[in-house]
């Protein structure tokens, strides 16, 4: 098998996609529903301005992230690609919940080579630095930019991330089928490599 540099996303990605909902309905006595969510920025969806959003954010975000549930299957894939392949975690979240990333890494027993805090949707760049090969997302913005910068992309489906998809991107439904895309890429890079030798 090939090694392959594997970028992912955390939240909604690794994480439950909706483990958030029910502190937000609380807190912003709405009741949304998975299916209500159209779209990835949440404030759009409560129709509240971003700001206050983030201060819900700011106060509740570490607990949301420590909170968080595992995507079905997550666990045991990524594990499966940490023996073969180098995983490099680049997320949005800030610098700020590094603590509680790592514990919730330790917690469900994630392997990693590299964690990125960017702050920032802003992906591309990291992406080049770590020479990426394929970018696991779940948001359909950093999905058509890292696709127009020449990144290869699976994008984890989600009620917030319809629309058409560029050359590159590949929609996936679960950690059963990104195990399988990549086992299929790592293999193709290794027989690629025995064949240039």
């Amino acid at each position: 098998m090939g090694t392959l540099n594997l970028c992912i996303d955390i939240d909604g990605t690794v994480t439950g996609a909706y483990d958030w909902l029910p502190r937000t309905n609380r807190f912003f006595n709405v009741c949304l529903k998975p299916r209500d969510i159209k779209y990835y920025e949440i404030h759009r969806v409560l129709g509240v301005e971003r700001r206050e959003y983030e201060k819900f954010y700011d106060q509740y975000g570490e607990i949301i992230h420590q909170e968080a549930s595992i995507r079905k299957g997550a666990r045991e894939a990524l594990q499966k690609f940490y023996q073969h392949n180098k995983i490099h975690f680049v997320t949005a979240r800030e610098e700020k919940m590094r603590g509680v990333t790592a514990k919730w890494f330790k917690q469900h027993q994630i392997p990693y080579h590299s964690l990125s805090l960017l702050g920032s949707h802003n992906k591309v760049e990291k992406a080049m630095d770590l020479a990426c090969d394929i970018f696991i997302e779940d948001r359909y913005e950093n999905a058509i930019q890292l696709a127009s910068a020449g990144f290869e992309v699976l994008l984890i489906n989600c009620y917030y991330n319809q629309g058409s998809l560029l050359s590159g991107i590949t929609r996936v439904n679960n950690w059963l089928q990104i195990e399988d895309y990549i086992h299929k890429a790592s293999n193709n890079r290794y027989n690629s490599f025995k064949i240039a030798k």
